[in-house]
């Protein structure tokens, strides 16, 4: 067996192929990591004129464009059982072996998962073979990550965000092409609850289930939450945090670390 072969085999009870355990946290997923309205209009333009898609690490469907022909891929089965009734038959497969034939697709989609993929390199190269045309992918600037009031309050967190997700210049590499990256500013009101979604609204990072929903907590010590939430809160009652960040309250949209990637042959 290939060393390839072994990473993309390396799953959990429930299928998870990264390194967080979406049968653990990924229970309550859908309810706090809804598609983005902003996020969907700029994907469905990345998508052009495409019919057919795969969504590669499809999670619970946040990001699948309705109206189009889409081929579900997700490992989790926790993840496959939150998806909608109406919403593409989920395939159990893993990036880095996806099941179909070469060009089989229009365009690819993968949203929040690179990340999770044993082998970036064997996951775009599968993600370009059974893909006709563009290859977007929205992903996290890891440089980036650590640059907003979180860092203050939970660093390991962060530190294990960034560590977590894979450089653009190795996405750009993997993809091959000609590839494209936008930063997209997170909106205040940001429906879906990846963490600087909350950049002004702090209080909500105090629901241990908005913080589940974002798989880093998930792989730091449990006193990280439990310092966190004191700590924040105390500063939330004291206005420390306020008289620091405040402003973030009145700020209509954040320059994060949120990026879409587009590769085309």
């Amino acid at each position: 067996m290939s060393e390839e072969t072994s990473r993309a085999d390396a799953r959990g009870a429930d299928g998870s192929a990264g390194d967080a355990d979406y049968g653990v946290i990924g229970v309550d997923y859908a309810r706090y990591r809804r598609p983005e309205p902003a996020v969907v209009a700029a994907i469905r333009d990345a998508l052009g004129d495409a019919t057919t898609v795969v969504n590669i690490g499809a999670g619970a469907g946040s990001y699948e464009p309705a109206e189009l022909d889409v081929t579900a891929v997700e490992p989790s089965a926790a993840m496959r059982a939150q998806r909608p009734v109406d919403s593409a038959p989920a395939v159990d497969a893993v990036a880095e072996r996806l099941p179909f034939p070469d060009d089989a697709f229009d365009a690819a989609l993968a949203s929040f998962t690179v990340h999770q993929w044993r082998d970036l390199r064997a996951g775009l190269r599968e993600a370009r073979r059974v893909t006709r045309g563009p290859v977007v992918i929205l992903t996290c600037e890891p440089t980036a990550v650590r640059s907003w009031w979180l860092d203050e309050y939970a660093p390991e967190v962060l530190a294990t965000e960034a560590r977590r997700y894979p450089t653009i210049a190795d996405i750009r590499s993997g993809l091959g092409g000609t590839v494209t990256v936008t930063a997209l500013p997170i909106p205040f009101s940001c429906a879906d609850g990846f963490s600087e979604a909350y950049y002004g609204r702090p209080e909500a990072l105090l629901d241990p289930g908005a913080r589940l929903a974002n798989s880093a907590w998930s792989l730091v010590d449990r006193s990280v939450a439990e310092r966190f939430e004191r700590v924040l809160r105390a500063d939330l009652e004291s206005g420390a945090w306020d008289a620091r960040h405040g402003h973030l309250r009145t700020t209509p949209s954040f320059d994060g670390s949120l990026r879409l990637i587009v590769g085309r042959p």
